[in-house]
C-alpha cells in the first residue's frame, strides 16, 4: 500500500474560538482506497503558513510511501533540517501526517 494523493482543508473556528481560530486537517489517500486524517495545530504562524507547510512536507516526504512505515517517514521529516531541531510549526505538521498515517 502506497500513498499516492493528499488534501488539505483549512476550518475556521467561531467565536469564542476554544482550541483556536482554525483547524487545519489533512487527509490521505493510498492507492488502494484507504483514508487517514490528521490534524495540524496553528502555533506560531498562520493557518495559510501552515498549510503551505503541509503540502510541502507531504509532497517531498509522504506521496510514494509506505503508511505503514511510520517511523522512518517520521525520521525523514524529522531529519530534514540541518540541525534535527524543527521548530514547533515543522512538529505540527509532523504530528498531522503521522496521525493520517496511524488513521490508516
Amino acid at each position: 500500500m502506497i500513498i499516492k494523493d493528499f488534501e488539505t482543508f483549512v476550518v475556521g473556528n467561531p467565536p469564542p474560538r476554544f482550541g483556536g481560530r482554525y483547524f487545519i486537517f489533512v487527509k490521505l489517500v493510498t492507492d488502494c482506497g484507504v483514508v487517514g486524517y490528521g490534524e495540524a495545530y496553528c502555533a506560531t504562524f498562520g493557518a495559510k503558513t501552515v498549510e503551505a507547510m503541509l503540502r510541502d512536507t507531504a509532497e517531498r516526504f509522504v506521496v510514494g510511501r509506505d503508511p505503514f512505515h511510520i517511523e522512518a517517514l517520521w525520521r525523514s521529516i524529522y531529519g530534514a533540517g540541518y540541525n534535527l531541531r524543527p521548530d514547533v510549526s515543522l512538529m505540527a505538521v509532523l504530528s498531522a501526517l503521522e496521525m493520517a498515517c496511524w488513521d490508516i
